[in-house]
């Protein structure tokens, strides 16, 4: 219901005029060069809904990360913390919901030459200075990537199929919320760390203490690490599935950051 209702407001509802509900999640994937008003709402007179409340219990996906404006992007961060989206004008404050599931995908570097990149260094770090400490912080998921080789492309051995994966992680998110009423990500922290063992919170801490991780990253952490054990069938966090949280955000370690 609160889908149709946004997309009612933006005049999208399309064939779905009769009153039936569209129970398809949405996928927005806005263009790099969309406006501050086109991503987050706006426009003249009432402001209308953006892509992120557009993008609401769907996917708001963001192709090449890197070459929106800092600004621009920045803006995402109250969205991705609060779950909604204050559009101010002079008369009037809207508010419109906004969770949604950020997939963001980006090129090392402006050439994207991968390994044989010729952008200088200083070409390169302005380039990935567009991505805030702040909002890579809110990025829970970030794991380092390797080029494919020849070989893998050229490979006929097939992968886990879709359908055992969204079974697998359908069983995950019951076992979730039958623990506390809510999925992992929005689950009350309290209840989330109750689950962990003294080991692997120690871990999450000496993350903390070796800048691998701030105070919002170490709950973020937890949080993938409650999903790991979660899908592995485990009822407690222990070391193993926090240092798994903390490896799928190696792209995002802070250069210099320590050991854990």
């Amino acid at each position: 219901m609160e889908v149709t209702a946004v997309r009612s407001v933006s005049g999208l509802l399309g064939d779905h005029v009769d009153g039936l509900l569209d129970r398809t999640p949405p996928l927005r994937a806005p263009h790099h060069g969309a406006s501050p008003a086109a991503l987050l709402g706006g426009g003249s007179g009432v402001a209308r809904p953006g892509e992120v409340s557009l993008a609401h219990h769907g996917v708001l996906f963001l192709d090449e990360l890197l070459e929106w404006p800092r600004s621009t992007l920045d803006a995402l961060r109250q969205p991705l913390e609060e779950g909604v989206v204050r559009v101010s004008r002079s008369r009037a404050t809207v508010v419109y919901p906004a969770r949604f599931l950020l997939i963001a995908a980006s090129n090392p570097c402006p050439c994207g030459g991968g390994q044989r990149c010729g952008c200088s260094d200083d070409a390169i770090s302005a380039y990935r200075a567009r991505l805030s400490g702040a909002l890579a912080d809110r990025i829970d998921l970030a794991p380092r990537m390797l080029p494919l080789s020849a070989a893998d492309l050229l490979s006929s051995a097939s992968a886990e199929s879709s359908a055992a994966v969204a079974a697998r992680v359908a069983a995950a998110r019951a076992v979730a919320a039958d623990r506390g009423g809510a999925l992992n990500a929005i689950a009350p922290a309290a209840l989330l760390r109750r689950t962990a063992t003294r080991e692997a919170v120690r871990t999450l801490a000496v993350a903390v203490e070796a800048g691998r991780l701030t105070g919002r990253g170490y709950d973020r952490a937890l949080r993938v690490a409650r999903t790991c054990a979660d899908l592995a069938g485990a009822d407690t966090v222990d070391r193993e599935q926090v240092l798994e949280a903390i490896g799928h955000r190696g792209a995002l370690a802070a250069p210099g950051a320590g050991a854990v």
